[in-house]
């Protein structure tokens, strides 16, 4: 028994509710937002990577290989929100927005790879340094910042409410801030000729990176694996679900996300009456509403039943 934005109930059954709520909100802003940085990005792709080349320079090439992903990244993500917004259907009940989580683990893992190689080439080249063109990777490295600086104001609106977003924002962000380090790297070999800042600066933007991608990939991760969502006291919330009134037992309390922001709970309440049953689905929700889950459904149950599980309510 579902419904949004109302209740359904019947004597001696489960009773479930669905909060209501926009699946699209922000769709059509991010699919701007992300449109518009892919043909940034993609535009400025080409030239990079040209110049990493002929300049010998492996910062500028970390750079442009943050560049290539970001491109990558930002095309997924374009593809995940259109697909997102794709309804549901008999195969899949909730619809495709969990595409974007999926996206967002894709790209996390594609940078982390991107960060591995140039850990592992700016070793090589600290051992065996390896001269380097510092015009064309200053000039490069300060057509990059800009672009990044415009890529990472048009998504910034957009990345607190979706990984896929914050995916394309983080890899653009560490862009911003690879550009500002070859534009510091090319200054400084220019005046002292130290051929090793530029392995080193390299090495950097690497170690800066990897850290927040694993983060963004372990969040990608737990929602793929059905994992509470981050932030939720799952203690608090069986607590609290105990203390309605009539409720003597909570059991099969599942909470997971569906995408970014998108929280479901299903839980079976023993009570000692079904007489109430409508206020204590109402008050069970808001509880949930309380911990940011809006997609809630709800088995009341009287005592002596716990084995008997109706299937069919799970959301």
């Amino acid at each position: 028994m579902t419904g949004h934005d109302h209740h359904h109930t019947a004597p001696g059954a489960g009773h479930s509710s669905h909060g209501g709520h926009d699946h699209n909100h922000g769709a059509n802003a991010s699919t701007r937002q992300l449109g518009l940085a892919l043909a940034l990005t993609g535009t400025f792709l080409v030239v990079e990577a040209a110049y990493a080349f002929i300049s010998g320079s492996l910062a500028l090439l970390s750079d442009a290989g943050h560049m290539l992903t970001d491109a990558a990244a930002l095309a997924l993500s374009l593809l995940a929100v259109k697909a997102g917004e794709r309804p549901a259907d008999r195969r899949r009940t909730f619809g495709y927005r969990r595409t974007e989580i999926l996206a967002a683990a894709l790209n996390a893992a594609a940078l982390l790879a991107v960060g591995g190689y140039i850990l592992y080439e700016a070793v090589q080249r600290l051992r065996e340094p390896v001269a380097v063109q510092t015009t064309p990777m200053l000039v490069v490295a300060v057509l990059g910042l800009i672009v990044n600086l415009l890529s990472a104001r048009i998504l910034a609106g957009g990345q607190e409410g979706s990984l896929n977003v914050r995916s394309a924002y983080l890899e653009v962000l560490s862009d911003l801030l690879g550009s500002a380090a070859v534009i510091v790297g090319a200054v400084l070999i220019m005046f002292t000729g130290w051929t090793w800042v530029d392995p080193l600066l390299g090495a950097g933007i690497g170690l800066w990176v990897i850290p927040r991608t694993w983060r963004l990939l372990s969040e990608s991760v737990n929602v793929l694996l059905e994992g509470a969502p981050a932030g939720l006291d799952l203690d608090t919330l069986r607590a609290e679900l105990s203390a309605l009134p009539g409720v003597t037992e909570v059991h099969d309390l599942h909470v997971w996300s569906i995408t970014s922001g998108e929280h479901s709970l299903t839980v079976h309440l023993v009570s000692g009456s079904t007489a109430g049953s409508a206020e204590l689905l109402a008050a069970a929700q808001e509880v949930a509403g309380r911990h940011g889950i809006e997609h809630v459904t709800v088995q009341v149950e009287p005592p002596g039943h716990h084995g008997e599980h109706a299937h069919g309510l799970h959301a």
